[in-house]
C-alpha cells in the first residue's frame, strides 16, 4: 500500500456561532471589552487525491474573525500539492507565507485551523483517534465547567448552575472573579464553596484584571478556599508578577491562554510564572506548536490545563504524561454532530478516528463566507 498522497483541495469557511446569552467576565466589568454575543469559527476542510478528508478549526471572540478568515484564504493555496504527512514542513510554509504580519497573533491563529485539519487527516489515514496517534497516556481526564460561572450570572443562579454541572458528572467548577468590587468576588466564591462543600474542586479566573497589590491581597484571601488554581491574576505578559505569586502562595497559579506562540510560552515557562500552563491549541497555531509547548512544560514539571475547545484539547490532554484538566464548554457543541461523554468527573477520550467530530448542518447554516481552493 502506498503512503504517498497529495493535498487536492482546501475549503475555508467563516462560521458565526450565536450565544444564547451575552457573556460577561471581568474585562467587561472594567470596561475593556464588550459582552460576547457570538464566536466566529474558522473552519478548514482538506481533501487529498486519495480521497481522505481532514477538518480543523480556530476561533475568535469579540473581534478578529474576519481577519482570521482573510489571512487563511490568502495563504490556503500554499497547501495544494503538498504531502499531507509533512505537517511540520507545511506549518513552516504557511507561517512564512504570511510572515510579514508576524509569526504570532492572528496569523498563527489562522494557521491553527489548517494544522488541526492536517493532524485530523493524518490520524484518519492511520486508522487511529488523534489521542492514539499522538501517544495517549490516559483514557479519560478530569474536567471542570466554566460556562455557568460568568459574572453576568446572579449568585442564586450561579449556585444552581454549579450544582447541575456536578450532578451531570463534571468534576469541578470555575468561577469568574476580578470585579471592581473585590467584596463581590469573595462573596461569590464563599457562596459556591459553602453550597458545594469542601470536597468539590473549584477554580477562579480573574481574566488579567488585577494589579500586583490587588493580586497579592486576593490570592491571600483565596488561600482559605482550597482552590485548584487562581487563573490569570495579572496581565498575561507579566511573567515576573505571576512568578512571584506562584512562589509565595500554596494555591497554584494558572496562566497562558492568551499567548499565541510557542516562543511566548517558553518565556512564561522559563520565568516559572505558572504551576498550571494553559495553552490554547488554535491560538498558538495548532497541534504542532502545542506539542512543542507541552514538551517544554513536561520538562519544567508543570501541570497542564488547555484552554477552551474541549473537542480538540481532550486529545492533547490525553497525550500529556501528567494528569491534565480539560475545560468543559458546551458552547461549541452545536457545531458538531458528535458529543464527548462525561462520567464520574471525567471526560472520556473519544475513540473515533481523528478528532472524532464532523461539521453539523447547523454550523454550515451559520457560515457567512466560504472559499474553495484547488479541485473539489
Amino acid at each position: 500500500m502506498t503512503t504517498q498522497d497529495k493535498i487536492k483541495s482546501v475549503r475555508v469557511s467563516s462560521c458565526y456561532l450565536p450565544l444564547a446569552n451575552p457573556i460577561s467576565d471581568a474585562k467587561v466589568l472594567t470596561g475593556r471589552q464588550k459582552p460576547m454575543t457570538e464566536i466566529v469559527i474558522l473552519f478548514v476542510e482538506i481533501t487529498t487525491e486519495n480521497g481522505f478528508e481532514g477538518v480543523g478549526f480556530s476561533y475568535s471572540k469579540r473581534a478578529g474573525g474576519p481577519g482570521q478568515y482573510a489571512h487563511a484564504k490568502e495563504i490556503a493555496p500554499t497547501l495544494i500539492g503538498e504531502d499531507p504527512s509533512d505537517i511540520a514542513k507545511i506549518w513552516d510554509k504557511l507561517c512564512w507565507a504570511g510572515a510579514s504580519v508576524g509569526r504570532s497573533g492572528m496569523s498563527t491563529q489562522a494557521i491553527g485551523a489548517f494544522d488541526v485539519a492536517l493532524w485530523d487527516l493524518k490520524a484518519k489515514r492511520a486508522g487511529l483517534s488523534l489521542a492514539k496517534l499522538l501517544g495517549s497516556h490516559h483514557d479519560s481526564v478530569p474536567c471542570y465547567n466554566t460556562s455557568g460561572g460568568f459574572l453576568h450570572t446572579p449568585i442564586d443562579q450561579l449556585l444552581v448552575n454549579a450544582k447541575a454541572s456536578i450532578e451531570r458528572g463534571i468534576g469541578g467548577i470555575k468561577l469568574k472573579v476580578g470585579q471592581p468590587d473585590h467584596a463581590k468576588d469573595i462573596e461569590r466564591v464563599t457562596a459556591v464553596r459553602k453550597h458545594l462543600g469542601d470536597g468539590t474542586p473549584i477554580m477562579v479566573d480573574a481574566n488579567q484584571q488585577w494589579d500586583r497589590p490587588t493580586a497579592q491581597r486576593m490570592c491571600r484571601i483565596f488561600e482559605q478556599f482550597n482552590l485548584i488554581w487562581i487563573e490569570e491574576p495579572l496581565d498575561a505578559y507579566d511573567h515576573e508578577g505571576h512568578a512571584a505569586l506562584a512562589a509565595q502562595f500554596d494555591t497554584p497559579i494558572a496562566t497562558g491562554e492568551m499567548l499565541t506562540s510557542a516562543g511566548e510560552h517558553w518565556d512564561l515557562i522559563r520565568h516559572r510564572a505558572a504551576d498550571y500552563l494553559m495553552p490554547d491549541g488554535p491560538r498558538v497555531g495548532g497541534i504542532t506548536p502545542f506539542l512543542k509547548i507541552a514538551g517544554l512544560a513536561e520538562h519544567a514539571g508543570l501541570m497542564l490545563a488547555p484552554h477552551f475547545a474541549m473537542e480538540l484539547h481532550i486529545h492533547l490532554a490525553a497525550a500529556y504524561p501528567k494528569q491534565s484538566w480539560v475545560e468543559h464548554f458546551e458552547w461549541l457543541e452545536p457545531l458538531f454532530n458528535e458529543r464527548i461523554e462525561i462520567k464520574d468527573g471525567r471526560m472520556l477520550v473519544p475513540t473515533r478516528l481523528g478528532l472524532g467530530v464532523s461539521i453539523s448542518e447547523q454550523a454550515r447554516s451559520w457560515v457567512r463566507e466560504s472559499a474553495e481552493i484547488g479541485t473539489m
